[in-house]
């Protein structure tokens, strides 16, 4: 499968793959406290910052079927129970992706900052930042994209009109 198939696959695959490309688990030597380790679950499970990646799982067993069927369309039942089984097999790693995050978490912030944060996420604000969050930078993601958009053209007719310029004089 290739990486550039996975990459427009989805934005949470994307970020899955950033995240494993930079934080390799086993070059991850810092070790931390349980405590500390549970203050970033916390953070982590009120930010609803996991929800994200829920996806990974599924849409790798839908590629892998994809691929499978494609080469071989004949055996399209029997690649999708076998790539079922499959997927639900590998369920249960989830908890390494939930650890390496929680890892992320530890390493950027201290246990009384981990602490800290979680109490923000518990109050009502916090609450509402968690749920809307993601809605919120996909919006943001979107104007960006729309801006950018419009300043490309914006600077092509005038890069275009300079250089006309400049060739008329």
């Amino acid at each position: 499968m290739k990486l550039k198939s996975l990459l427009t696959a989805g934005p949470f695959v994307g970020a899955a793959l950033f995240l494993a490309g930079f934080l390799p688990f086993s070059a991850q030597a810092q070790e931390f406290s349980e405590s500390h380790i549970e203050a970033a679950r916390q953070v982590v499970k009120e930010t609803k910052a996991l929800r994200s990646f829920d996806d990974i799982l599924p849409l790798l067993a839908e590629q892998t079927r994809t691929l499978f069927i494609q080469s071989d369309p004949s055996r399209t039942q029997e690649v999708v129970d076998v790539s079922t089984e499959v997927a639900l097999k590998l369920a249960p790693r989830r908890s390494e992706l939930n650890n390496m995050v929680y890892d992320v978490w530890a390493r950027r912030f201290s246990e009384e900052e981990l602490n800290q944060l979680a109490e923000f996420y518990r109050s009502p604000l916090g609450a509402k930042l968690a749920e809307n969050g993601p809605t919120i930078t996909a919006l943001a993601i979107g104007a960006a994209r729309q801006w950018q958009d419009k300043i490309s053209t914006e600077m092509v007719t005038l890069v275009r009109e300079e250089l006309d310029k400049r060739a008329a004089e």
